[in-house]
């Protein structure tokens, strides 16, 4: 089989498993196998384990994108470790704490200064060092729970790495000003003199240590907030669907997911109009989820 079809194979074998629309193959085609060949190109030029960032705002199709270049990177024969941003949470009980001893907000997890930096830093570190007979545990958080799940049930890298993909909705961002007349409900109601919003202003300082890790960013862009709250809806109806209704108090309906949203409605702004310019790739994306254009920084022979 060429590798045209091969390619062809995973990404329908993809739409099977995540049920997802017919029109896919047609986009993952034109716009995403040549991003995996860009990412092949980088590493063939680097000659080291390549550090990819994967942006967007939630629901966006981060976690998508990301699967699917992990199979395609497996088909040109390059080793992907895959890290979210969400299994590197804090967990509930360091959460807790910073609530109670910084404000209240810092519960919810997701906005900066929620995260384990030292674990992310650290993991890189570690999948830039594997060799052949390496087994490295990458964390996982389970959502529906609200924490991070245990050690036994990290997932199991063996081998070298390649291609390590940082994917996360705030991935790449810079610091920048939050501070200003609140713009939502849950600014004004909880976080009126801007105490959790400079906490996490000046947290975002530090995540550039994370951040500059990153050999090539790639931004999904969406159109809006509204289109985020959109999109994450949908996200957390299929969470709904395939989790056991036992465990689904961590799974929000339609108002607390808005609520939810308004922890990073700032910075999602601050990002759509700032990552563009300086994100290697970006896939501009229509209200139907559409990628609409396509573009890239660089071609991977001028990256040193």
């Amino acid at each position: 089989m060429s590798k045209p079809q091969a390619s062809q194979q995973i990404i329908k074998q993809l739409i099977s498993e995540q049920q997802l629309p017919a029109e896919f193959l047609d986009m993952a085609t034109e716009y995403f196998l040549p991003l995996e060949e860009h990412i092949s190109r980088c590493h063939q030029q680097q000659q080291q384990t390549l550090v990819v960032g994967i942006n967007g705002a939630q629901g966006t199709g981060k976690s998508t994108l990301t699967e699917l270049l992990k199979r395609l990177l497996h088909g040109s024969n390059l080793s992907c470790a895959v890290i979210s941003i969400d299994d590197l949470y804090l967990t509930r009980k360091q959460r807790s704490e910073l609530a109670r001893d910084i404000q209240p907000l810092l519960q919810t997890r997701g906005v900066p200064g929620t995260h384990d930096l030292a674990l992310g830093l650290s993991l890189i570190a570690a999948l830039k060092a594997t060799g052949a007979d390496s087994q490295i545990h990458i964390p996982r958080f389970d959502k529906a729970q609200d924490d991070r799940r245990p050690l036994e049930e990290w997932e199991l890298h063996k081998g070298r790495v390649d291609v390590i993909i940082l994917e996360g909705w705030c991935v790449g961002a810079r610091p920048a000003s939050l501070l200003g007349a609140p713009i939502n409900t849950l600014e004004q109601q909880y976080d009126a003199d801007g105490r959790w919003r400079a906490y996490i202003e000046q947290q975002l300082q530090s995540y550039q240590r994370l951040f500059t890790q990153l050999d090539l960013l790639v931004m999904l862009k969406a159109p809006s907030i509204q289109s985020v709250i959109q999109w994450r809806s949908l996200q957390e109806q299929k969470l709904r669907a395939k989790t056991q209704v036992e465990a689904q108090a961590g799974i929000m309906n339609e108002a607390e997911l808005r609520w939810f949203i308004m922890h990073y409605e700032r910075l999602t702004n601050i990002m759509l109009d700032t990552l563009p310019e300086r994100a290697d790739v970006v896939f501009d994306l229509d209200t139907k989820h559409r990628i609409v254009r396509a573009r890239y920084r660089q071609p991977a022979q001028q990256i040193s």
